[in-house]
């Protein structure tokens, strides 16, 4: 019985495709591994490219990674760009190939076939949408032509406020040029939820980017060299370029085709192995969906990282069999930055969670991103969320200028491992007064979820909740300059000696700067009979400038 294959075929490169290659290279010296891709370039570092349309990576051949002279000296790849597969035909084991250099046609037998095409951006059939100011960005090409367009642009259009939405609206913006995003969501950054979003808002506003929320695309209309965006309220944008960052589809339609089972939205269903329903065809990256780990759900998570480790999987399996490491889902950890703020996500947000009908608690808590008495600390604000039944970590959000990514990937590490909210109080996490806290904003996310479940921490989530007196337990000068509406100033050192001036017939929230002191003043009051809370995230997290 054959164990080595004598001919991989897979269709797409960059990292899903190219790790699958480079993975099979590493098991076997004998295997055939031909790798078709219907562009130029088969290897380049995709998430990168806003930053070269900005000028912060000035060399375009730093994006690839590796080109297909160097995987064939590598790897010993066979090597076919400009080659487009056509169809597959499953009984035969043979795909259809088209060059695009030359228009012939040609069958390739395989005895295992990798899916990696990707997906493509969503390019909605409005009105105008075929005007040629108008651009997505998956790959070199767009990337050059994108550079080229905004050479000449004084002002550009982004719609859709994602990720690389926000990461070309930062970088047009850094070579001069005036930037709006319009985006339909009534927030940018749709995949985080409302609140851990404001101060990147504020940021883009400082920065002169106008920012269009709640409002989206009609059509698009040529006036003169501009180009005129007609928007659902009835609005019109003129701009001189318009980048559409709308979001992604698939490029499953091969697999269609070919009679590949897909799942709900257009994702080929793949098993942990990556393997599809047909037992000689796998399908790695953007255009598969995988098991959802933390609620055993299917997922599509079109991010580069789970697509190389999916690559790897998909050979292993290949040449391992059952002995293989099978790929244990995608929890979507994602970050970005904008200007001096990041933000970013990782498992499930208190919006998604809501969709699902799953219940959850939630905190936001606030921190500094190294010791608070150590020069540059920054702060922090991160939301954790779990599970009421037994604690376990469903996601959580961090946002702020320094140490996001950091708290970030450490809780992906407890969503992997399932931990639950009394092993982040208790992680022992790196410190240093120049790299950390003594009780890191992971811990004290973890303490004040412990407070929650344990009756000591009785939250409000904002400052709408009616019937309650507020009491800004912040120093004079603090409230004075962020004002809290409504609120009573009793600085916390005063609170025991002035608890006459609070109703004890009205609940009482309290709220410092960061969240913390106001912890301290519920107790306080609680202990003295009160019906006290404390406000989530402070007046820092509250108040909006």
């Amino acid at each position: 019985m054959k164990t080595t294959p004598d001919t991989i075929v897979i269709i797409g490169g960059v990292a899903g495709g190219a790790s699958a290659a480079a993975r099979a290279r590493r098991h076997s010296e004998a295997a055939h591994i031909i790798l078709l891709e219907r562009g130029p370039d088969v290897s380049f570092a995709n998430c990168g490219l806003p930053y070269h349309i900005g000028g912060e990576i000035p060399d375009r051949a730093d994006l690839a990674v590796q080109t297909p002279d160097s995987l064939r000296a590598l790897l010993n790849l066979d090597v076919r760009t400009l080659t487009e597969a056509i169809s597959i035909d499953r009984s035969n084991q043979q795909v259809l190939v088209r060059s695009l250099a030359d228009s012939s046609e040609s069958l390739i037998s395989y005895d295992k076939l990798i899916l990696a095409p990707g997906a493509s951006p969503l390019r909605p059939p409005l009105p105008g949408i075929d005007s040629p100011l108008i651009h997505t960005l998956r790959n070199l090409q767009d990337m050059d032509r994108i550079k080229q367009a905004a050479a000449s642009a004084q002002h550009v259009a982004i719609i859709g406020a994602g990720f690389i939405g926000l990461e070309m609206a930062e970088q047009l913006h850094e070579i001069g040029k005036q930037v709006s995003v319009i985006e339909l969501q009534p927030q940018i950054l749709p995949q985080l939820d409302a609140e851990m979003v404001r101060p990147l808002e504020d940021t883009l506003r400082d920065k002169g980017i106008e920012l269009i929320l709640g409002d989206g695309i009609d059509g698009f209309e040529m006036i003169s060299n501009q180009i005129s965006a007609k928007l659902k309220s009835g609005k019109n944008l003129a701009t001189d370029l318009v980048i559409l960052s709308i979001g992604v589809r698939p490029e499953s339609g091969l697999a269609k085709a070919a009679g590949l089972e897909l799942g709900p939205r257009g994702h080929i269903v793949v098993d942990s192995y990556q393997l599809t329903s047909d037992p000689h065809i796998y399908a790695v990256g953007d255009v598969c969906e995988t098991e959802d780990p933390i609620l055993g759900k299917r997922t599509a998570i079109p991010l580069g990282g789970p697509a190389n480790r999916q690559g790897r999987t998909a050979a292993d399996h290949i040449f391992l069999g059952e002995k293989a490491l099978r790929y244990p889902g995608s929890i979507g950890t994602a970050i970005v930055r904008v200007f001096d703020h990041a933000a970013g996500i990782t498992g499930y947000s208190e919006t998604r969670l809501k969709q699902e009908g799953v219940s959850y608690q939630t905190v936001t808590v606030n921190g500094s991103s190294h010791a608070s008495y150590y020069p540059g600390s920054e702060t922090i604000t991160l939301k954790l969320l779990w599970s009421p039944e037994d604690g376990r970590v469903l996601g959580a959000q961090a946002s702020g200028k320094d140490g996001v990514d950091k708290r970030l990937d450490v809780i992906a590490t407890a969503l992997r491992g399932r931990l639950n909210i009394d092993d982040l109080a208790h992680l022992e996490l790196a410190y240093a007064p120049p790299f950390g806290s003594a009780k890191d904003v992971v811990n004290v996310a973890g303490f004040a979820a412990g407070n929650m479940r344990d009756g000591l921490l009785v939250p409000v989530a904002d400052l709408a909740s009616a019937g309650a007196q507020i009491i800004d337990v912040r120093p004079a000068a603090s409230a004075a300059k962020l004002p809290v509406p409504g609120a009573k100033n009793i600085p916390l050192p005063q609170l025991r000696s002035r608890l006459a001036e609070i109703d004890r017939s009205q609940p009482v929230f309290t709220v410092c700067q960061m969240g913390k002191t106001s912890y301290f003043a519920a107790r306080i009051l609680a202990n003295h009979g009160f019906d006290a809370r404390s406000i989530l995230g402070g007046a820092h997290h509250q108040v909006r400038k």
